[in-house]
């Protein structure tokens, strides 16, 4: 009878956890609605035009690159919408560089060979403690200065042609026959014509994140398969594993432990840093606010969507790999 009671409280106390969760989500939520509100009250006692009516106002600039497709014509939302995708576009990759070439560089920082060690050790020194807007700077120099002009592109690999205007790569089309095909860029008249084409701000804030964040990563890497006991990896050398069988199957499991929750981090910081890509000319959030800002002269309401953006793409990126968390790194991978 005790345990029948027992197991009964159990769900009303996780019952009661989620009601006094949703409970204080409720309080805050009315506390930033009270604080917004008086906020617009007080600008509008000043004869300060207030409120996010201009929204839904024309813009009257346009956007150079995205995925959405933006004109003049567009109202304000719209341009909100197509920075907001501009940051995703920039950040998903830069992640995913990040943590592959982290996970390299914090494997390379324990390597026993000596050139290797080195290498990783002095990229992850030098990286991590240059600021990233420094590196932004000279790295969107070095692409619109140091490389061939758009006519004079050089073709790198198979239909990878780089130059002062950007990376042209094969990219699949759609035609009116409903038929898929790659299209390869080729040498035009006045450069590269066909495939896609990515401008140099974007190539500027995807390498500049994912190569800054890189070192930052590996530095969890390497924390992470420290923290394994030497046992682990004797017992599987001892079964007849490789080092590279060790350390996928063994190793780098448990070290997800670790990881994972730092590298959550780390993410959070990669998305909130792309900010940046409005000193070189990137169309992303913070650059259509501030083009919006000095539009319409809203500057509480085009801070506030920024604010409330960025909040809600790190609250996806937490929820996202806290689940990561809980169903990969308590158990490793299978």
């Amino acid at each position: 009878m005790s345990r029948g009671h027992g197991g009964g409280a159990r769900p009303a106390g996780r019952w009661l956890a989620w009601a006094l969760q949703l409970a204080l989500i409720a309080a805050i939520g009315l506390a930033v609605l009270w604080m917004v509100r008086h906020a617009l009250g007080v600008l509008q006692a000043r004869g300060v035009r207030s409120g996010f009516d201009f929204l839904l106002a024309p813009a009257g600039f346009e956007i150079s690159e995205g995925w959405i497709a933006f004109d003049a014509g567009q109202p304000f939302w719209r341009a909100f919408l197509a920075g907001v995708v501009n940051t995703v576009r920039a950040s998903v990759p830069a992640a995913v560089l990040a943590v592959v070439l982290g996970t390299l560089l914090g494997i390379g920082r324990l390597a026993s060979h000596m050139l290797v060690r080195g290498v990783c050790t002095a990229y992850v020194e030098a990286l991590r403690n240059v600021p990233l807007l420094v590196q932004l700077l000279m790295l969107y120099f070095a692409l619109t200065h140091l490389l061939p002009d758009t006519q004079e592109a050089r073709e790198w690999l198979p239909g990878v042609w780089l130059s002062k205007g950007g990376l042209a790569l094969p990219w699949p089309v759609h035609e009116a026959a409903q038929r898929w095909h790659l299209e390869w860029p080729e040498m035009g008249n006045f450069g590269v014509i066909g495939g896609a084409s990515l401008s140099p701000e974007y190539l500027t804030i995807v390498l500049g994140l994912g190569l800054y964040s890189a070192a930052f990563v590996a530095e969890i890497v390497r924390a992470g398969i420290g923290s394994v006991a030497r046992g682990q990896a004797l017992a599987a050398q001892a079964l007849g594993l490789t080092p590279g069988q060790q350390l996928r199957l063994v190793v780098l499991p448990q070290a997800l432990r670790v990881i994972v929750p730092a590298l959550t981090n780390q993410l959070l910081s990669l998305t909130k840093n792309s900010s940046l890509a409005v000193a070189v000319g990137y169309p992303e959030l913070v650059s259509v606010a501030n083009t919006s800002l000095s539009s319409t002269g809203r500057a509480f309401e085009c801070i506030a969507v920024v604010m409330a953006v960025y909040l809600l793409l790190s609250l996806v990126i937490a929820v996202v790999m806290n689940r990561f968390n809980a169903r990969v790194a308590l158990r490793g991978w299978e």
